[in-house]
């Protein structure tokens, strides 16, 4: 086999006639699960594409293991040009493409237009993110829930007031991202809540919410309590499994702050009695 060195306006040439793109970030830095292609001009044999290892290796033909984590794909070619030169090849051109960026990667989800992953090239925020998604789908804003994931296993969240972080009330709401965060926005549904009795307009009322709504919500938007309510014998009913369960809430020890409010779910039907004094 005669290896003969190429110019590199010609591989450049080359590699754009055979479709390999030549305006991947330049700073990404590869990391496990990364999907990389690898070329060597003129050797098909050593061509591959294969799966960088969580220890961050892949493993190549006549060179063996070798480490590409936390390079960029400029950097693993000078390193493979060079291990193939030092006993095989006469000036390799090798080119490293890499097909699927899974390690610096974060999912956006929920109240956004295109939920999906998106690569992080660069230093990248919430608002970012947002950006890259689309924007947000709904007019209200809300909240947004940044799902952090540590080496070791454990995981935090961070939530962040989306109205003050749009108005631009404290860039600190603006929090950088990492790989693998998981950027939620939760999508805001209305709930049917029926409330009847001691109310000053029973019947249904609708409530925003991000899956459940409070009592004290649900009392309020039907006009609040008449005189005659019984407010320490609220009754909660709702279907689970197909049967009736039935739930005795102390509305006034939660005014008084004493217990935490009870969170209702969509069709749940609140019953206010007349008190017996």
């Amino acid at each position: 086999m005669i290896f003969k060195k190429i110019s590199p306006f010609i591989l450049a040439v080359l590699l754009a006639i055979a479709g390999y793109p030549q305006d991947q970030d330049r700073s990404y830095r590869i990391g496990p699960e990364d999907l990389i292609e690898i070329s060597v001009f003129n050797v098909p044999e050593l061509n591959k594409t294969v799966r960088v290892s969580e220890d961050g290796s892949v493993n190549l033909a006549l060179i063996g293991k070798v480490m590409v984590a936390d390079q960029t794909r400029f950097e693993v070619e000078k390193k493979l040009a060079a291990l193939l030169e030092e006993k095989y090849l006469k000036n390799p051109q090798v080119t490293v493409f890499i097909k699927e960026y899974k390690s610096r990667s974060i999912s956006v989800i929920g109240a956004v237009v295109n939920p999906g992953i998106y690569m992080l090239f660069g230093n990248k925020t919430l608002l970012d993110a947002v950006t890259m998604a689309g924007g947000l789908s709904e007019k209200e804003m809300g909240v947004a829930v940044i799902i952090r994931k540590y080496p070791d296993g454990t995981s935090d969240s961070i939530q962040v007031d989306l109205n003050k972080l749009m108005l631009g009330q404290d860039p600190r709401l603006n929090v950088p991202l990492k790989a693998g965060d998981i950027v939620n926005i939760p999508i805001k549904k209305l709930l049917n809540i029926y409330v009847f009795g001691q109310v000053e307009n029973p019947g249904e009322v609708r409530l925003e919410s991000e899956g459940s709504a409070s009592l004290l919500q649900a009392i309020a938007a039907a006009g609040g309590f008449t005189s005659r309510a019984r407010k320490q014998a609220v009754l909660v009913k709702r279907v689970v499994d197909g049967k009736e369960k039935t739930f005795k809430i102390n509305v006034r020890s939660i005014l008084q702050g004493r217990q935490k409010d009870f969170q209702l779910l969509d069709n749940d039907v609140v019953h206010v009695s007349e008190s017996i004094l």
